[in-house]
């Protein structure tokens, strides 16, 4: 009975955690169906556990099995999950050119001067019916994204909640930025020349550092940050207007231009690679599990992610 649970509320994502676990018989694999963390699916299987008040899986040598009462719910909770997916299922065959919606989307001033005029192609040859609102980061996406504030957070994502689905996109490195002319495009560039320029950061929080200063610091250097503005896109004017070295996301060696570095190339930016290692960055694209089977949602997505893989 589920008079005394201490959580007597079941929703959706329950009932699909439940039918992963019971499918897969572990918590890894499960998380991976559900694209969440082995943590937090760990998490909810304790929460099923409290629920149902039963262990549903148990460990037998390296392996774990159903428990009896896990068997005899294999099945409804298949059942259940068909039928989220059959509410949803209506949008899957949507006709773009029939959308008449706004999308609202969340990203960092250079991922959206990216996406905005890819988009609007896009949305001009398949849906013109479609318009787009993009906010700044400035909503905390996980309830944005559950309260339907936002449709899609597109950025380096790394806050996200159990039940947020996300898909990586592109990864790209990062690489200095300069004018036409500036002292560091006279000579190959070294740890220590970059150190001893001038640079500018960008943080909406006006945080001085990154993992450029981790970096230098392995090597018993330290740059000189003299502003830190909170949009890249002002970073990368100033520093086509000055000897501020600014840093650019760029494509990996090997791979076609990043839409990214239009703006900067549209500057006149002259672009050189780090002379130290930086760790990675992952564009990626976030969005509530609500939205997944949702036909006008599924177009949307698919226009960020042609929108971010090509590029003029």
């Amino acid at each position: 009975m589920l008079v005394n649970s201490p959580d007597p509320v079941i929703d959706a994502n329950l009932a699909l955690a439940l039918h992963a676990l019971l499918a897969e018989h572990s918590v890894t694999r499960a998380a991976a169906r559900l694209h969440t963390s082995p943590a937090a699916m760990s998490r909810t299987l304790a929460r099923l556990r409290r629920i149902l008040q039963d262990p549903l899986l148990v460990r037998a040598g390296q392996a774990m099995v159903p428990t009896p009462r896990a068997e005899a719910l294999r099945e409804e909770a298949a059942a259940v999950v068909r039928s989220l997916g059959a509410l949803l299922s209506p949008g899957a065959g949507v006709d773009p050119a029939d959308l008449t919606s706004t999308f609202t989307l969340q990203a960092a001033d250079l991922v959206g001067a990216a996406l905005a005029p890819r988009l609007l192609d896009l949305a001009r040859r398949e849906a013109p019916g479609v318009s787009f609102r993009v906010l700044a980061e400035e909503l905390e996406a996980g309830s944005a994204l559950r309260d339907g504030r936002i449709d899609l957070e597109i950025g380096a994502i790394d806050h996200v909640d159990p039940e947020t689905q996300v898909e990586e996109l592109v990864t790209l490195r990062l690489v200095a930025a300069v004018r036409p002319g500036h002292h560091l495009t006279e000579a190959p560039l070294t740890p220590a020349l970059l150190a001893a320029a001038q640079h500018v950061a960008v943080s909406r929080r006006g945080r001085f550092t990154g993992p450029l200063d981790t970096a230098l610091a392995e090597q018993n250097l330290r740059r000189r940050v003299s502003v830190v503005l909170p949009s890249h896109l002002a970073a990368m004017t100033l520093a086509a207007r000055s000897d501020i070295v600014c840093l650019v996301p760029a494509a990996l060696p090997g791979t076609g231009p990043s839409p990214l570095t239009d703006d900067a190339s549209a500057l006149g930016l002259h672009l050189l690679d780090m002379p130290l290692a930086l760790p990675p960055l992952t564009i990626g694209m976030a969005w509530h599990p609500r939205h997944t089977a949702d036909g006008a949602h599924h177009w949307l997505r698919g226009a960020v992610r042609r929108a971010l893989r090509t590029s003029s």
